[in-house]
């Protein structure tokens, strides 16, 4: 998460307005996020910024997607969720996306979202946070890390293209043979 944000300023010279998401939001919410987590901005997040996980959890936890405004602006999001697991009596929470409009971060911005999302947590009854970024977003750390959350754990994610497996499936599927595809390639 591109968060780049000193607690300890306060907004200068802005109202900031943290109130919650509403449907008429989401293309402003998309097209910010399209902005701070792009891939040449953000090469090893594992997860895509795309409408279909904005509109998803808009539609499955609204209460936990709000938006900052400045001036009527919307000018920073932080979108949530809930996560309970089987046999356990917790509740957790997790911040799934935060991002501050580049010109506003450090002013306290995402400072607030974060507040308010964690008094919705805690209003909800969870008892654990949980966020991630990448290892390399030392200002996302330290944002995370002022905010009371601590041992960080490293996890390592692979990837697999079935680019060429889903060719070969196809040929399989069309009933070419091995000879075929020779016959085809040297024309």
């Amino acid at each position: 998460m591109p968060v780049d944000e000193d607690s300890s300023t306060k907004p200068k010279n802005h109202c900031v307005k943290i109130r919650q998401m509403e449907i008429d939001d989401l293309p402003v919410v998309f097209h910010l996020g399209e902005r701070l987590f792009s891939a040449e901005k953000v090469p090893n997040l594992y997860r895509t910024w795309d409408q279909y996980e904005v509109v998803e959890l808009f539609n499955a936890d609204s209460e936990f997607c709000m938006v900052a405004e400045v001036n009527d602006k919307i000018t920073g999001f932080a979108l949530g969720t809930t996560v309970t697991k089987s046999r356990s009596a917790w509740k957790y929470g997790y911040l799934v996306w935060l991002g501050v409009e580049p010109s506003l971060q450090r002013e306290g911005v995402a400072q607030r979202l974060f507040n308010r999302f964690k008094d919705l947590m805690l209003k909800t009854g969870v008892r654990m946070l949980l966020v991630d970024t990448e290892a390399e977003n030392l200002p996302a750390l330290h944002f995370f890390r002022k905010q009371g959350f601590c041992n960080p754990q490293q996890h390592i994610y692979l990837s697999m293209n079935l680019a060429a497996l889903q060719q070969s499936l196809k040929r399989k599927q069309n009933g070419e043979s091995h000879e075929q595809r020779i016959r085809k390639s040297h024309g």
